[in-house]
């Protein structure tokens, strides 16, 4: 069967594969031509002759039909699990003649959804035809496939032709992001954190700002800035120059890279930590996430992308990030991460979620979302 399937799709991809139909007629020529032999009649000679003729027709125009045809695809937004998916190619046809009956296949990998096909009825002579369609993935990932490939059997459905076109593609499918109204937890750690004012030992702080120094006077400057002292001394005004440090709340998400993480857990913290993510971005946070197989990323994109290929893992050892933290883990006991962490435990039952444990407890008997927004 399988050295069968190959010839097949040799013969369909450098010449033209013969449908049952075509194989039939052509069986069906090749008796009457032996009978026209034998019995050296005429009319069996034309008729075995016509039938060829039309096989050799239908072997050529499959292969014209897809000649000088031209495919794009288009971009690719990245999707949450659940959402939908859009894609786009468009098949253009630079030629004075029209394209018809073609048939279009993309190859998307068996875990995004189902192998895409259209009928495409008609490409006008120098214009496109645009084929979009849908597909509605059910897990997270980071999906690559290239091969994109127009098929016709025109005009009489006797022989496939086909042509594939290598059209790269990555398609990011990114845990759920939550729509938290609140997060104690988050906003615990920036209440915490405050505002951090950097000071030099040299600076002295004044009500208005940072005291940086004296500088000349210049048209515009508060009249209430100006230093009186060192203006008598120097016969010019002279004005304090002040600076306002930025104020930052800095808070890193992190999952746990030495605990064993049980599959349907993993992809709930990786959700919890999507959420937690954008909730502190909107929060103005100074907000980072860390994997143990990328370190620290920041950048809602790119944290996405990152938490779309995380895989769970078990390391040894890892370098924890400094700095508030958030802690995502599965484990009950043992590493809490940097000191001044906050954890979120991820139970694979109720049993396993002990009352000791200080910090929201994920379940999944438990709302995710209920979970994050609980004090």
């Amino acid at each position: 069967m399988a050295i069968a399937a190959r010839l097949s799709e040799g013969l369909e991809r450098r010449a033209g594969r013969p449908t049952y139909g075509g194989g039939v007629l052509l069986l069906l020529a090749l008796c009457f031509f032996g009978a026209a032999t034998n019995t050296m009649a005429g009319w069996l000679y034309a008729l075995s002759g016509t039938i060829l003729g039309l096989l050799a027709i239908a072997a050529v125009a499959p292969r014209r039909a897809l000649a000088g045809l031209q495919v794009q695809r288009g971009g690719i937004e990245p999707v949450a699990v659940g959402e939908r998916l859009t894609l786009e190619l468009t098949v253009a046809n630079p030629s004075a003649h029209p394209k018809q009956l073609l048939q279009a296949r993309d190859g998307v990998p068996v875990a995004l959804g189902p192998p895409a096909q259209a009928a495409i009825e008609r490409v006008p002579a120098r214009g496109t035809y645009c084929w979009r369609y849908t597909l509605v993935p059910q897990q997270r990932g980071i999906y690559r496939w290239h091969a994109v490939r127009l098929r016709s059997a025109t005009p009489l459905g006797l022989f496939w032709a086909c042509r594939d076109w290598a059209l790269p593609v990555r398609a990011i499918v990114h845990p759920p992001v939550l729509p938290l109204a609140r997060c104690p937890l988050l906003d615990s750690l920036g209440q915490a954190a405050g505002s951090r004012i950097r000071r030099d030992r040299a600076y002295r702080t004044d009500p208005e700002g940072v005291f940086k120094g004296i500088r000349p006077y210049r048209r515009g400057d508060p009249v209430r800035l100006i230093h009186w002292r060192t203006s008598a001394r120097y016969g010019e005004l002279r004005v304090r120059e002040l600076e306002t440090p930025p104020q930052t709340r800095e808070v890193t998400i992190s999952l746990d890279g030495t605990a064993r993480w049980p599959a349907s857990t993993f992809e709930l913290a990786a959700s919890a930590a999507a959420s937690l993510y954008c909730y502190a971005h909107r929060r103005q946070f100074d907000v980072w996430l860390w994997l143990p197989e990328t370190g620290l990323v920041r950048g809602k994109q790119r944290v996405l992308a990152a938490l779309a290929a995380a895989q769970p893992q078990a390391l040894a050892e890892a370098s924890w990030p400094q700095g508030p933290l958030i802690w995502l883990t599965p484990a009950a006991t043992g590493t809490d991460g940097p000191t001044g962490s906050q954890r979120i435990r991820f139970a694979a039952s109720e049993a396993e979620a002990p009352p000791p444990f200080h910090g929201p407890v994920v379940t999944p008997a438990r709302s995710l979302q209920a979970a994050l927004e609980s004090r």
